[in-house]
């Protein structure tokens, strides 16, 4: 373990008491969300991205050690196990290392060298490989004519001998690692159209299409896959046959007994055993970091989505667009609870379209509507044009905003929906999703897989577990970032809070319908199998806004609700001015008394009290508040009406690798390629996130392929 943990501090650049106590508390069963929260002064305030890269580093690690104590108790029953391998195989620092180590003693399906064996050529195998004077192969495997063992001629002699000796060059670690690294250095790879003539299709980038293998992108890699998977393209991986000729030779072939047979048998290693080998590791590899780098990405996207500021207290109007079925209508109030449904027809033709506006001025005037959420997709376009007549006919201040409906459709036919509202149909259950949205998406889009909320690349193709996994860490770390409310809370929220599972998150609320209200956290105690660890790890991230105890409405854990008792006295304040949000000056009191000296008269950490006061400035408040609004419209544009050099306000949509997706009011998002950003940057994730609002120019607009191109240099 310490060899362990003296790696993860080197990486991280972090000590190995921090590094220690993280994996401490991971192994004692506590969450990311939690250490990175509540134990700051035990890992020096790492952030939770780094927490979880530390976690996920920790458990290759281990996996690799329990990996070579697998390969070294194998080796060791075959009698194998000498103490250069154990140390080779102990130094080894990747699981690609191990498994090249314990290649020669694999147990493997029958080969021609297993054959050659049988019949008896290994000793002429280890003549040509021995070192010393020169040998004349020809004469040596005339003593190895055997016609009953299948040895007819010396030609036979030598191929069998040959065989042996290529798989023994294939199997050579040493080999393979310096191969390894000149594919990485110098290998191509290489994409071609698999049709003579090929069609105009997405991949026709890549139909002659070379790049290193050091340098090709990530997105390069899936496409290149996506297309080979669909019999559009033919992909290899290319290294100059004679470079990787004279490597191996290089290894192999000085002062053996027989150099130029055992040259020979090098050549047949390469093209026989390792290219094929190597070339299916070097684009596994590929894939591997480039699913790697696309699940970052999407988790990267998701995380400001989710932290999308809310649209809070207002009432609000779910439009879930359609042709055939309709436009679906829900109106929902400033909790979300649902007022209203209808189903109008505003593309049906002129007379339905009245009869639409109609049906929707009556219900934002029954039940105050404030605000539209209008879902992106299909009629979408007709939808938001028809809704900027409504409001421009009914006034009062109403507005709109398009709203991605990624996985909506999902959500609505999932038992979760069924069970939320067994009285609507799933297209009504849509558009309620599309209106809360809206309100609160965080609230909302927890109830989806993280997979289908699309603001990714090639999700699809990615390891789902792996994708999952990452996307579930992202949603946990947003929840508990801004925290739940006890009394309001859905269950698809509470079991993302940290130490709650599904069936803690249900027991709380079949508590809280039975029993009442929450009106302390202490309560949480009672909820059936929510026990003492569980309450540590969930208790600061869960309000409770009815207590008596203001603590319970801030993101106070309980244990140090003594220490922010001392630190308002400290200050010369009290609980009633935290109450009555009198405590403007509780910062600047504390940092001129002094963190460090804070510390030992209230016994907490520095950062700790950092986050206390942090708290206690504003009670119940919500990280999400303090980003810039959403932009709500009154006005539609369509494609038409852009010109090149027109200047826009959009909200950044999707962060991919070569560019930005923005929604710039028309029914199109506009890319923004790397190359438009208003500075040079690796990858426009650097620059900008989803959610962001931003002002961009009109590049071009090809209305036919329905591509408007932007950028974000004034021109």
């Amino acid at each position: 373990m310490d060899a362990m943990i003296q790696t993860l501090a080197q990486e991280l650049g972090r000590t190995e008491e921090h590094v220690q106590n993280v994996a401490d508390l991971i192994d004692g069963g506590a969450t990311i969300p939690f250490i990175a929260r509540y134990r700051k002064e035990l890992h020096g305030s790492m952030d939770d991205q780094l927490l979880r890269q530390l976690a996920d580093r920790l458990q290759y690690l281990r996996n690799l050690e329990s990996r070579k104590g697998e390969v070294k108790s194998a080796i060791e029953n075959q009698g194998k196990l000498t103490e250069e391998l154990a140390g080779a195989i102990g130094s080894a620092s990747t699981l690609a290392e191990v498994e090249d180590l314990y290649r020669p003693y694999k147990q493997k399906r029958r080969t021609r060298a297993t054959a050659a064996r049988e019949k008896g050529l290994e000793p002429l195998a280890v003549l040509a490989l021995a070192y010393g004077p020169a040998v004349n192969m020809e004469q040596a495997a005339q003593n190895y004519i055997d016609p009953e063992k299948g040895v007819e001629t010396a030609a036979d002699a030598l191929q069998g001998a040959s065989d042996i000796i290529a798989e023994l060059i294939s199997d050579d670690a040493g080999i393979r690692k310096e191969l390894r690294q000149l594919y990485l250095r110098r290998g191509l790879l290489v994409s071609r159209a698999a049709d003579k003539e090929p069609e105009d299709t997405v991949y026709r980038l890549y139909y002659d299409f070379k790049q290193p293998v050091g340098r090709i992108q990530g997105y390069q890699v899936l496409a290149v896959n996506r297309g080979e998977r669909e019999g559009v393209l033919k992909v290899s991986v290319e290294l100059d046959p004679e470079t990787a000729h004279i490597a191996v030779r290089r290894i192999t072939v000085p002062n053996r007994a027989a150099m130029d047979f055992v040259r020979a048998a090098a050549d047949d290693a390469y093209d026989r055993l390792i290219q094929p080998s190597m070339e299916r590791e070097i684009r596994s590899f590929l894939t591997d970091q480039a699913n790697e780098g696309a699940i970052h990405m999407f988790a990267l996207n998701l995380k400001p989505l989710l932290m999308q500021p809310p649209v809070k207290g207002r009432v609000t109007m779910g439009l879930d667009p359609g042709y055939r079925m309709g436009c679906k209508v829900a109106v929902v109030d400033g909790t979300g609870k649902v007022l209203d449904t209808a189903v109008v027809y505003p593309t049906h033709g002129p007379r339905q379209k009245e009869e639409c506006i109609a049906k929707l001025s009556s219900l934002i005037r029954t039940h105050g509507v404030e605000h539209i959420a209008i879902g992106n997709g299909t009629a979408s376009r007709e939808t938001e044009q028809m809704a900027v007549e409504l409001i421009r006919r009914v006034g009062a201040g109403v507005s709109y905003m398009i709203v991605s409906e990624a996985g909506a459709s999902v959500y609505s036919a999932s038992k979760l929906a069924a069970e939320e509202f067994p009285q609507f149909d799933v297209n009504l259950r849509s558009a309620v999703s599309i209106a809360r949205r809206l309100q609160d998406p965080l609230a909302e889009l927890v109830k989806i897989d993280p997979k289908a909320i699309g603001v990714g690349q090639y999700q699809h193709d990615m390891p789902q577990a792996r994708l999952g996994e990452a996307l579930d860490g992202v949603v946990e770390d947003c929840v508990n970032a801004v925290g739940v409310d006890a009394n309001t809370a859905s269950p698809s929220l509470l079991q993302r809070v940290s130490g709650l599972t599904a069936a803690t998150a249900k027991n709380l609320v079949k508590y809280r319908e039975e029993n009442g209200i929450f009106t302390a956290r202490k309560q949480l105690l009672k909820v059936p199998k929510l026990g003492p660890k569980a309450f540590e790890q969930c208790a600061g991230f869960i309000r409770v806004p009815e207590s008596k105890s203001v603590l319970d409405n801030t993101g106070v854990h309980p244990e140090s609700y003594g220490a922010a008792e001392r630190l308002l006295s400290a200050c010369g304040l009290t609980l009633e001015d935290v109450r009555t949000g009198n405590t403007g000056g509780l910062k600047a009191k504390a940092e001129a008394i002094g963190y460090d000296a804070l510390a030992e008269t209230c016994g907490a950490g520095a950062p700790t009290l950092a986050d206390i006061v942090k708290e206690l400035s504003k009670p119940g408040r919500d990280p999400r508040d303090e980003l810039p609004p959403p932009i709500l419209r009154t006005d539609v544009m369509e494609a038409k009406d852009l010109k090149p050099g027109m200047e826009l306000q959009g909200t950044v949509r999707n962060v991919i690798d070569f560019g930005v997706f923005v929604d710039i009011g028309v029914h199109q998002d506009g890319l923004v390629h790397i190359s438009k950003l208003p500075r040079r940057v690796r990858h426009p994730s650097q620059l900008l996130a989803v959610g962001d609002v931003v002002t961009v120019w009109v590049v071009e607009v090809d209305e036919k392929k329905k591509r408007i191109s932007l950028t974000m240099k004034n021109p």
